[in-house]
Parts: C-alpha cells; sequence; structure tokens
C-alpha cells in the first residue's frame, strides 16, 4: 500500500490522541511493511501493545482495539478489496467456491490443507528493532529514570538490593494471575506492593508462613515484633528480589555503612541521583565536542539542559546538604572524604543517602540507633512529611508513635495490620484481647454444656446416637488460647540500685512457643524466669501476661517446696483436696511414684523420685504454660528422654532453662541467650551457640 495513504489513514485515526511524531512514525513504518493483515486482530498485535503504552491505564484494551479496527478497515478501504470507498464491506457478486479457491491457491503457492489453515510468515512480523527503539523512547518520554535507584547504589556501600539475600534464609512465595499478566503485558503502573501466601524459614526455623504483606503507595509503615521473628530477614527478602514485587517499583533498603572512599560526603550523596549525574556527565562530552568543532550535538544539549531543569538539578546540592545538616553534619564534615568518618558516621551518611534518592519503597532497620537526640527529632519530623512508602523496624516507642501512618505486627509466623501509629495499635490490641477473652469464656460455657449433656447421657442407650455427634461436636471446638502469650517490653531489673542484671529486655512467648534459655552460671536467667512469671517485678519496662495464662514452674531447688514429712499420696491429697484417693494414686502413677513409694516420707525418696514427684504435682495443676529451671537435675537418660517426649506433645508454652543438650535439641525452636546483663533471641539456635562459645574457648587459648 502506498506511503502517503497509511499517513492519511494514520493521521485521521490518531488524530484525536495525544501521540507524539516518532510514535505516529513507527505505526506508519509498520502498516506499509504488512500488507498481510488478514484482520483488526492482526493490527492489534502489531501496533495496540505500543499504543496501549503511550496511555497507560487512560486507554483501557477495548478502545484501542477499536481504534486497530478503525486502522484496518480504513486501510482495507482503499484497495481493490471486499470494501467500499467508506471501508465497508460489498456484498459478494457471485458465491465463491472454497475448494476452486484452495485448488487455485495449491497452484500458487504449494500444498494448501485448507484456506482456514494458512499462516503469517515470520518475516512479515513487526520489526523488533523497531518496536524496541520505539518503547526506549516511549519510556524516555514517560520520564523514567535512565537508572532505576534499585541496585544504583551497590558501589558506594548502600546496598539497595543485597548481594543475592540472606544464604541461609529462603522464601517461597505465589503471584497472583492478574498481577502476573499485569506484568508480563508491562501496563501494571501502581505502586501498591500485595505480596500474598509467602514462606520464610531461616534452616529450619519457619518465621512465617502464609503470611500476607500490603503497602499502600505513599504510607508509612511501622513493622514490630519482638526479636528474632524474622523482621530483618523480611527485608532483606524484599530488597534482595527474592520476595516478588513489581519491576517497576524503585526499592533501597539501608543496612550496610558506606564504604570509605576519596569521594566527599556531599558529593557521595549526590551520585545517588544517577539520572542528574549522567546528564551532567553527558553534558560535559557534548561541550567538549563543540569546542573542538561539532556542531550537530546542539540540539541534544537543548534536549539536555531542557532535562536538567525539569528534574530540579541545580536545587540538588542545597537539599542533599539540609539532609547532611540535619543528620549532625557540620558544613565542614560535608566537606570531608568518606574514608575519614567512623561506622556510625558512614551509616547516618548511608541514611542521608537513601533520604536523597527518596525510592518508591525505603526499607529501614532501627534507623535511630545511630543518631542522637537531635538527629532523631529532625529525621522523624522528615520522616512524618515522606511521600513514598516507607517501611521501617524500630522500638523506639516515640518514633513509632510519630512516623507510621500504619503498624505491621509480626507474631505466630504472620504479620497483622492495623491502622494509626503504636499508641492506636496498642488500643486496638488490646481490644482484639478483650474480644478474644468473651470469645474464649462463650466457647467454654458451650463446652461445659456440652460435656454436661454427655455425662448425663452417656449410658442411656436411646440417646446414644446423639451422644456421639456430641462427643464429636466437642473434639472440634478449638481451645482458644492461641494469640495468649506472655512478654517483656523494655525491661530492667537490679537487686540493688546500680547493679543492673538485665537492660532493655524485648522478648516474648506464645501458645506454641518451645524456648530454651542458655547462658553461663549466674548470668541471671533463674532471674529472667521469675520476671516472666511476675514473681519479681522489672525496675524499669513492663511485663506483661495475659489474664487466662496458668503457669506451671519447677524450679531447680524443688526440693525446698516439698514438705519432707509428707508421703506423696499425704502432699498431692493436701494441695488438690476432695478427689478420691484412687484419682490421687492414678497422678502418681503417671509419673513412676508407684506401690509403697506413694507411701514413703518424702524424705526417704531418691533425688530422681522427688523430682517425678514435683513433676506430678505440677501436672495435676493443670498448667497451660510450663517454665523449668532445670528440670533434668537428677534423671536418669531413660527419664530426661521421656520428659522431651512430653513436653514435644504438650499443648501449651514452654520456657526451658537446662545445661543438657540433648534435651535442648530434642524441643528446642528458639535460643535465648543470657550474657553481660543481656537476652537476646539467637538466630540458628543451638548449632550457633555452641560455634560461638567454641570460638570464644578458642580465642581464650
Amino acid at each position: 500500500m502506498a506511503n502517503a495513504r497509511v499517513k492519511t489513514v494514520v493521521q485521521d485515526v490518531l488524530d484525536g490522541l495525544d501521540v507524539d511524531h516518532e510514535i505516529r512514525n513507527y505505526v506508519e513504518s509498520v502498516l506499509n511493511e504488512g500488507d498481510d493483515f488478514l484482520s483488526s486482530h492482526d493490527v492489534y498485535e502489531a501496533v495496540g501493545g505500543v499504543l496501549h503504552g503511550v496511555h497507560g491505564q487512560e486507554v483501557d484494551e477495548l478502545q484501542i482495539m477499536e481504534l486497530c479496527e478503525r486502522l484496518y478497515s480504513a486501510l482495507k478501504g482503499g484497495t481493490e478489496s471486499t470494501m467500499d470507498g467508506d471501508g465497508l464491506k460489498k456484498r459478494l457478486d457471485a458465491p465463491v467456491h472454497m475448494g476452486s479457491m484452495a485448488a487455485s491457491m495449491d497452484d500458487n503457492m504449494g500444498r494448501v490443507e485448507s484456506i482456514w489453515l494458512m499462516k503469517r510468515e515470520d518475516t512479515l512480523k513487526v520489526d523488533q528493532a523497531k518496536l524496541a527503539k520505539a518503547e526506549a523512547k516511549l519510556q524516555q518520554k514517560q520520564g523514567k529514570r535512565t537508572g532505576e535507584i534499585i541496585g544504583s547504589q551497590n558501589g558506594s556501600g548502600t546496598s539497595s538490593v543485597i548481594g543475592g539475600g540472606d544464604s541461609s534464609a529462603s522464601a517461597s512465595q505465589v503471584l497472583s494471575k492478574k498481577d502476573t499478566r499485569m506484568e508480563q503485558r508491562g501496563n501494571f503502573n501502581s505502586k501498591d506492593i500485595r505480596i500474598e501466601g509467602f514462606d520464610i524459614a531461616y534452616g529450619d526455623k519457619v518465621l512465617m508462613a502464609g503470611a500476607s504483606l500490603s503497602l499502600v503507595f505513599g504510607r508509612r509503615y511501622g513493622f514490630i515484633g519482638r526479636n528474632g521473628l524474622g523482621k530483618s530477614t523480611l527485608l532483606k527478602m524484599i530488597s534482595s528480589g527474592q520476595l516478588k514485587i513489581p519491576s517497576h517499583i524503585s526499592v533501597l533498603h539501608v543496612e550496610q555503612e558506606v564504604e570509605g572512599d576519596e569521594t566527599i560526603a556531599l558529593e557521595s550523596v549526590l551520585q545517588c541521583d544517577t539520572e542528574r549525574a549522567e546528564l551532567l556527565a553527558r553534558e560535559a562530552q557534548i561541550q567538549a565536542l563543540i569546542n573542538a568543532g561539532e556542531s550537530e550535538l546542539s540540539n541534544e544539549l537543548t534536549e539536555i539542559y531542557s532535562r536538567l531543569e525539569h528534574i530540579e538539578a541545580d536545587k540538588a546540592p542545597a537539599k542533599a546538604s539540609c539532609i547532611l545538616h540535619g543528620l549532625g553534619f557540620t558544613s565542614t564534615m560535608q566537606k570531608q572524604k568518606t574514608k575519614e568518618f567512623s561506622g556510625g558516621w558512614r551509616m547516618r551518611l548511608a541514611l542521608a543517602r537513601a533520604l536523597f534518592s527518596k525510592p518508591d519503597l525505603l526499607l529501614l532497620d532501627e534507623p535511630t540507633n545511630m543518631l542522637d537526640m537531635k538527629a532523631i527529632i529532625w529525621l522523624e519530623n522528615y520522616l512524618a512529611n515522606w511521600s513514598t512508602t516507607l517501611l521501617v523496624v524500630s522500638h523506639d516507642r516515640n518514633f513509632l508513635d510519630f512516623v507510621p501512618t500504619d503498624i505491621l505486627h509480626l507474631h505466630s509466623q504472620r504479620l497483622d495490620a492495623y491502622r494509626g501509629n503504636y499508641e492506636s495499635f496498642m488500643r486496638a490490641k488490646i481490644e482484639k484481647l478483650k474480644n478474644q477473652q468473651r470469645e474464649y469464656e462463650a466457647q467454654q460455657q458451650l463446652r461445659a454444656h456440652v460435656q454436661e449433656f454427655i455425662d448425663r447421657f452417656r449410658y442411656n442407650a436411646k440417646r446414644a446416637s446423639l451422644v456421639q455427634s456430641k462427643i464429636k461436636m466437642l473434639e472440634k471446638l478449638i481451645y482458644f488460647l492461641q494469640d495468649q502469650n506472655a512478654w517483656l517490653d523494655e525491661v530492667s531489673f537490679a537487686y540493688m540500685p546500680g547493679k543492673s542484671v538485665f537492660a532493655n529486655v524485648n522478648l516474648g512467648a506464645t501458645m506454641e512457643s518451645r524456648i530454651c534459655i542458655v547462658g553461663e552460671n549466674g548470668a541471671g536467667k533463674t532471674t529472667l524466669l521469675r520476671l516472666i512469671l511476675g514473681d519479681l517485678s522489672p525496675t524499669g519496662g513492663v511485663r506483661n501476661a495475659h489474664r487466662n495464662l496458668r503457669f506451671g514452674y519447677f524450679t531447680q531447688h524443688h526440693v525446698d517446696q516439698l514438705d519432707l514429712s509428707f508421703s506423696p499420696l499425704q502432699l498431692i491429697q493436701s494441695r488438690f483436696q476432695g478427689l478420691p484417693v484412687e484419682e490421687y494414686r492414678r497422678q502418681l502413677g503417671r509419673f513412676g511414684v508407684t506401690g509403697d513409694m506413694a507411701l514413703q516420707q518424702v524424705s526417704s525418696l531418691s533425688g530422681g523420685q522427688k523430682s517425678r514427684l514435683a513433676f506430678s504435682l505440677l501436672s495435676m495443676a493443670r498448667p497451660n504454660f510450663l517454665i523449668l529451671d532445670e528440670p533434668t537435675n537428677h534423671l536418669d537418660i531413660e527419664t530426661i528422654e521421656a520428659l522431651g517426649n512430653a513436653l514435644n506433645a504438650f499443648c501449651g508454652g514452654v520456657i526451658l532453662v537446662s545445661h543438657d543438650e540433648r534435651l535442648i535439641r530434642m524441643i528446642c525452636k528458639e535460643l535465648w541467650v543470657c550474657s553481660g546483663g543481656k537476652v537476646w533471641s539467637l538466630e540458628g539456635g543451638f548449632d550457633e551457640y555452641r560455634r560461638l562459645v567454641e570460638v570464644e574457648l578458642k580465642d581464650a587459648f
């Protein structure tokens, strides 16, 4: 078809659209080369993607298809085909015999099975080189930055994508079909983030299972949860790409300090704006060429100046200087080389680079740790006006009250979202616990009612089927203690003023916890247990425990709790009155206190037998949370093995202090280390603790 005809058709059809000259030329060239267009669908395949990309979400797919139909109709209207002058199909003058048509095609084109099976030749498809060129120009027209923030900082140490992520951690994720389809078509322009049904594990320890994360663009999220649950690991998974988010969203994770080199502090921050740096470098090249006699580059230089003006490149140094000043860098310090700063100041520099870059998603992990009070106040005010998405891990209560618009709470291997700051989160959480308590009490009443019915009619033959259905119903009722837990919030403790045992302890346990506490003698492990129990009151911070927790405490000095003049049977009768003797004997027998042993004085029992008696008394109280302090003392190997199996089968939380490695490995899902006035959750479990101890011993000798 003639070039002039195509040009006229394109101009007429695209007249109402804001399509620049390059795109029009591209569409014309594709249509000129496409004499084999058999339908409007072929036209859509050739140019529909480019037209859709020009307007994004402003024009839907149906409108683009209608444009392509108009292009096809108009183009065919200008040829000797079945179209009249207005582009409408003509009526055939006579019937067409399909068999003879296929036979004529046999003569001209080789063997044809059917006219309906003709395929387009690959040589007549869209010129991929021209399409790529047009799409590149389109991206430049839309103002996309030539260098994404992701990966742009690697050379200077502020990693926006952690190289390969944490090799010890793994994540699995399934993208929704809708997001995958939109991502492939290139028209997914939303900057909201939705990651559904993902799992994260660190070695054998599952940190999150079936969790979902939703981040709305422009909102600021405070990420909270006790230590060791995987908050920092989640940030690494996002920044490293192991948790997939749309590719057009730029991500920056401030994790490590800036590498020291000859670059001055202010210039280090300015280098984050890669587009500005590239434009200035190209400007210098063109100026040098023009000075050498080149005159054809003046148009490109004009475009560069226009782009520099658009991104306000002249204001960048002042903006970078303001950020550095707010983080404590004086005018003199801003001119110093990065290698002259300490690690703490390089971390501040890394934070400054992140704030200056302003990615679509900024990930911060404890940003206030390296700041003094003045810098913290400045950062709070700066982030309170942050316009893109912010996800920040922090344990600073004031910071969490001032900066976030939302709170993400990590617990029980899942994420819960709350609107508002930390104070609003606490109110909502308390209300949630109250609702759970009401639901629990209602369930307990139902359980009691059903159990009463079963007990009354258990032996009634006429109601046997009804009793069986009630028993099945009772078995299906969930014992509602999933979210009931105990935790320490910024707890400090000292027996005497000035002699602190712990400081700033932030730990907690759920009904599914299997926690083992390790540390050298005298480090305060028993003191920590008594704080959790509530036997000791913290000198600082808050100890919290759900009202329905029934603690069972086994102390390593359990003999002190036993009346040595009583027999085991007398002892259990005195503590739990009103039951038949057979029930007491049955309870003692479960723990190996049988026969005449139940009638002997406690003082005559061996250490292991006294431990069995103590466990029997502990179990009789029906606790739902066990706190055990050196329970293996005096126990033989077989009993320790039985204890481990029993704890694994126990339906409730367990916190254990022990030096028995076998028992720790049997039940431990989380390891707390108590040392040097601190308590922390150690990722990697007992294997990692053993490795650290071996390194320490090797250094000592």
